[in-house]
């Protein structure tokens, strides 16, 4: 098979759905990373996150993924809104604003791998977006679409960190990027700014400590030790990367399917504040946002009350 051709076509069609950015990383042993996630694990960073210590093996490996896996295809979509929410309100990440994200990649991904099979033959592949044990930011930044920031997000040159990362698994040999340099030099605004302190050392976060995991990850009550911390976030957090003065370049997405439709923008403190059951299901029906349920957001919003 021809790497190049192939390689070419895998690029187009990234482009043809919407994708802003491409990469490709031979697949391999993830030598570098492997000490650092076991350390990362080891100090309980990952909290009540039990998943993360599943799969570790194959975490580290894309051959235990896909038999015989060659190459692994990095994917960012922009989820950057221009939409903005009601300044009052309690606040929630911006890449919950729309349906999602699963959801919407997915399509695309499964489309993706139906043209490759179409246009090169058989194929043996899987499609990933951020629900297996796929460590996507480290696949990207290999493919050249980043580097990892201090916050731990992959930080894009062009654009920042407002990104979905998506990874295609394939069998087949493509022609592999190279990385870039890391380009956050002697900035430490994500570090400063964190309002719980959980990027406790450049380019590492302790997710026990992070809003997002507060918010989202954790099922039991948020510790009192984070009372007036929570910025008045309730789902998620944007604060390190509102920061990033790389996200100086963002620019507004291209996706309808990511712009909010519910109302959810427009809802005032108050409104938040008494959401019913019956609201919540109609806001957030399509959102990223349903996976706290009713019960979840609850607590948070009564949690950031002062």
């Amino acid at each position: 098979m021809n790497s190049s051709k192939n390689t070419q076509l895998v690029k187009q069609e990234a482009k043809r759905l919407g994708f802003d950015f491409c990469g490709i990383s031979k697949a391999q042993f993830l030598e570098e990373e492997a000490p650092q996630l076991e350390n990362w694990l080891i100090k309980n960073y990952n909290g009540q996150m039990q998943y993360m210590e599943n799969y570790f093996d194959k975490r580290l490996d894309p051959r235990l993924l896909v038999d015989d896996a060659k190459s692994v295809i990095s994917l960012l979509y922009n989820y950057y809104p221009e939409q903005k929410q009601n300044t009052e309100a309690p606040k929630i990440s911006k890449y919950a604003y729309g349906m999602d994200y699963h959801e919407v990649i997915k399509e695309k991904l499964k489309e993706f791998l139906n043209t490759l099979t179409e246009q090169i033959g058989e194929i043996n592949g899987r499609a990933f977006v951020d629900s297996a044990p796929v460590l996507d930011k480290v696949w990207a930044k290999k493919s050249g679409l980043g580097w990892i920031g201090k916050n731990s997000n992959l930080i894009n040159k062009e654009q920042g960190s407002f990104f979905f990362i998506a990874e295609l698994i394939l069998d087949i040999e493509l022609d592999a990027d190279g990385p870039i340099k890391d380009f956050c030099g002697t900035c430490t605004k994500c570090i400063d700014a964190c309002p719980t302190n959980a990027i406790v050392e450049p380019y590492v976060v302790d997710g026990s400590k992070c809003i997002s995991y507060l918010t989202i990850e954790l099922k039991e009550n948020i510790p009192t030790e984070f009372k007036n911390k929570m910025d008045n976030w309730v789902f998620g957090c944007d604060v390190c990367q509102d920061v990033c003065p790389w996200n100086s370049f963002s620019h507004p997405h291209n996706e309808p399917l990511f712009n909010s439709t519910n109302g959810l923008l427009e809802l005032t403190s108050h409104q938040w504040q008494d959401l019913s059951e019956e609201v919540f299901n109609k806001v957030f029906k399509n959102s990223a946002v349903k996976r706290t349920k009713f019960k979840g957001l609850k607590r948070n919003l009564e949690f950031i009350k002062t």
